[in-house]
């Protein structure tokens, strides 16, 4: 049940002279909207606060080595590691959008998030995520060219290309950043403010309007949605065509690498695809907050803590970087 305070419009407070309605229909009177509480119960709400700081310290230092050790270790400065670099980028910008916010907001049990940090936060989440998405793909598509197309590699993936592709990556995510974040926060609400979701998701603030203009958003999700899937399916086919070439080596060692590898890769990537399709694209009709709870943070919080895992414990070279990181710094310190 939604508590009424200060700041709180509910769903059935929409009344009074027609100049008041009207004003609440677009929007203007909402200051702050309402996220969703994991519990109400305060020792939970401590538990959930020092969980989320374990993750999230857990993806600050993983993703932070990671960028450390290839900038810094000039043997690393190729293409796959610099797709990596970008990636972990991603990753700390993806995680600190909504977990710093929810981590505040269990401890110091408070709901509200300002309505321009609701729009900032939904705008930074929907960039870094798309962003991430294509990211993976010009990940997939270099380990395409380096093992099935060796010879061409220099020339298909030189420095220009890399950071031509790297840049591409970004800038569709800050475009589908501005297109859906326009979109959202231009409808008419007046459905109230509380939010079903610990961070503002677009699903969520569309079930807030009240006119038949969300279908234009629900539109351009859907466009979003099928780009995703045809990126999907070029990287499942890449790493389809890697283990196909990967067979044909007469080596058990070989074949354990590239399955160690790949599959990890592909699980990582399937969760991210099918946990975020849903999340923006499930009906209405099997909705409900808990499970939306628990899609959210398979989509938001586990990629970026396990990705410095998934790619770095399988590869000798980053490995090593990291040893040598870690030692100098003892070093030093000594």
């Amino acid at each position: 049940m939604m508590r009424q305070e200060k700041g709180i419009i509910g769903p059935n407070s929409v009344s009074g002279p027609p100049a008041q309605r009207d004003q609440m229909s677009n929007g203007s009177s909402i200051t702050q909207f309402l996220l969703l509480a994991f519990t109400d119960t305060r020792e939970l709400q401590l538990l959930t606060f020092w969980l989320f700081l374990g993750i999230y310290l857990a993806a600050l230092l993983g993703n932070g080595l990671i960028i450390t050790a290839i900038a810094s270790d000039h043997r690393l400065h190729t293409p796959m590691y610099f797709f990596l670099l970008n990636l972990s980028l991603i990753d700390l910008g993806s995680i600190s959008t909504t977990l710093p916010k929810a981590m505040a907001n269990s401890l110091w049990d408070n709901r509200a998030i300002s309505y321009q940090g609701c729009a900032a936060q939904l705008f930074l989440l929907v960039f870094f995520i798309i962003a991430e998405f294509y990211l993976l793909t010009v990940m997939a598509y270099d380990r395409y060219v380096a093992i099935c197309k060796p010879l061409h590699y220099g020339t298909l993936l030189g420095s220009r290309a890399c950071v031509h592709m790297a840049a591409a990556a970004w800038g569709s995510g800050f475009l589908h950043a501005v297109l859906h974040t326009a979109n959202t926060f231009s409808l008419p609400l007046c459905r109230g403010n509380a939010l079903d979701q610990f961070f503002c998701e677009i699903p969520q603030i569309l079930k807030l309007s009240c006119s038949d203009s969300y279908l234009r958003e629900a539109g351009l999700l859907v466009v979003s949605t099928c780009l995703a899937l045809g990126c999907f399916v070029f990287i499942v086919v890449s790493y389809g065509q890697i283990l196909r070439a990967v067979l044909r080596i007469p080596s058990e060692q070989g074949w354990h690498k590239a399955f160690s590898t790949c599959l990890p890769h592909l699980a990582v990537v399937s969760l991210y695809v099918s946990t975020g399709i849903f999340a923006y694209l499930k009906p209405l009709s099997i909705s409900s907050p808990s499970l939306d709870l628990v899609v959210a943070v398979l989509y938001s919080v586990v990629p970026p803590a396990v990705n410095p895992l998934i790619y770095s414990m399988r590869n000798q070279e980053l490995k090593d970087a990291l040893k040598t990181l870690i030692q100098s710094a003892v070093f030093q310190q000594q």
